[in-house]
């Protein structure tokens, strides 16, 4: 987006940042705190909300940020706006209820609480830049149709894999050409990883071991590639997508879909593991027109049907400030459902798992997420991912075997149920 740096130092010139706060300051927080305050003019990182309250404080100081305030409502931090000083609170609604704020950053990673931020900030008329595509795809659609109704802009980032496919799939259709493949390009699958293999790799990066293990086990990929389906009207070929082995280039993958069953599908989310470049995303896309095809043979993209597109990098916590300001001063969504859910992710037993069990979060030693057609998620009555952590199961699970909400008992009083809920009464799925 080359008119969004413009647009940014308009604003700093103007002396109007664009003012944004940040709930969650783990790994991808940290690092977009550094990102706004030090390399993005036009923007303000006025407040960091954390449960614990020294996290936002370790994100700001890493930044190099000396003076810090802590508040703890809506007007304190409007008053510490005023004053010219960062703020931190352990309680998210003061960023939700403060006037000063143009929009709110969710990087949580968490469901039921992410679920909450979002509700909350919409209804306070905040713009929502979602750093957690685990929300986004179990309740997605709803909470977009409910940030419309308000006039505001909820959105994926760009950066994550999600955001640049749908960058790169708007880039093909302005083109003219139709994209029928987004894919994610992927190191490594293997769905029974667990927080102990993954240990050693979360702790040289500094990362948390439950989420490196949905990156590892599968769940990460097919959640993000469901809010890509939402977002482009695509579908599944089946449960848990293609992902095929391809040591090879993305180019060559145009030989391997069949065209007329990816058009019966209206296009297709996927991945692939091992391929180069990575860890890019692409987009496999035709183009009717014969004139067309032969200049982009001259092109040297092939002779079609397929075309292929991508991507070579997603530079994750770098590119966020861009969606913020796209929701800000354009009223531009990156990556949000087209309305209600084609694609959920359901849950799959990681192992034997005996009645009375209380499941455990994404990237566990439970469960993992595969992505399913939400026409089959319904028919069968399949749990949603999102939903699975501390839900009771009712009998025996083995191995492998698609869990339902018949098998469990959900948690009492939880946002995310309601949302799911209002979901299907809304768009009967």
């Amino acid at each position: 987006m080359i008119l969004v740096d413009t647009a940014l130092r308009r604003r700093e010139a103007e002396g109007n940042p664009v003012r944004v706060a940040l709930v969650g300051a783990g790994f991808m927080g940290r690092g977009l705190t550094n990102q706004i305050v030090n390399s993005v003019p036009g923007m303000q990182l006025v407040a960091i909300a954390n449960r614990t309250l020294g996290r936002a404080e370790q994100a700001y100081r890493e930044a190099g940020v000396v003076e810090l305030r802590v508040v703890s409502d809506g007007d304190e931090l409007d008053k510490a706006v005023v004053d010219g000083v960062p703020a931190v609170t352990d309680d998210y609604t003061a960023l939700c209820d403060s006037s000063s704020v143009d929009a709110i950053i969710e990087a949580t990673g968490a469901v039921e609480f992410g679920a909450q931020v979002v509700v909350r900030a919409i209804e306070r008329r905040k713009h929502v830049v979602l750093m957690n595509a685990e929300v986004d795809a179990t309740v997605g659609p709803i909470l977009s149709r409910r940030a419309r109704d308000a006039g505001v802009v909820l959105t994926g980032c760009d950066g994550d894999q999600p955001g640049v496919q749908m960058n790169l799939v708007r880039f093909v259709g302005g083109l003219g050409l139709n994209p029928l493949v987004c894919g994610n390009v992927k190191g490594l699958q293997d769905r029974f990883r667990t927080p102990t293999t993954q240990a050693s790799f979360a702790a040289k990066w500094g990362q948390d071991p439950h989420m490196v293990t949905s990156f590892a086990d599968g769940t990460k990929i097919s959640i993000e590639q469901a809010t890509v389906a939402n977002a482009t009207g695509m579908s599944v070929a089946r449960r848990g997508m293609g992902g095929a082995d391809h040591a090879g280039h993305v180019d060559e993958l145009v030989d391997h879909y069949d065209v007329e069953e990816l058009r019966q599908l209206g296009g297709v989310v996927d991945y692939v593991v091992g391929s180069r470049p990575g860890p890019g995303v692409f987009v496999l896309a035709t183009h009717d027109d014969p004139k067309q095809q032969h200049y982009l043979e001259l092109y040297k993209l092939g002779k079609g049907p397929l075309y292929s597109f991508y991507t070579p990098y997603h530079l994750c916590h770098f590119e966020v400030p861009t969606t913020v300001a796209r929701a800000v001063l354009f009223g531009d969504a990156t990556i949000a459902p087209i309305a209600g859910p084609l694609v959920d992710v359901v849950t799959i037993a990681k192992q034997d798992l005996v009645a009375g069990t209380l499941l455990d979060g994404l990237g566990g030693y439970d469960t993992f997420g595969e992505a399913e057609k939400s026409s089959v998620r319904a028919a069968e009555n399949l749990l949603p991912i999102g939903v699975a952590e501390g839900c009771r199961l009712t009998r025996d699970i083995r191995k492998d075997e698609a869990i339902g909400y018949a098998d469990v008992v959900l948690p009492e009083g939880r946002l995310v149920d309601t949302l799911r809920e209002e979901q299907s009464h809304v768009f009967g799925s």
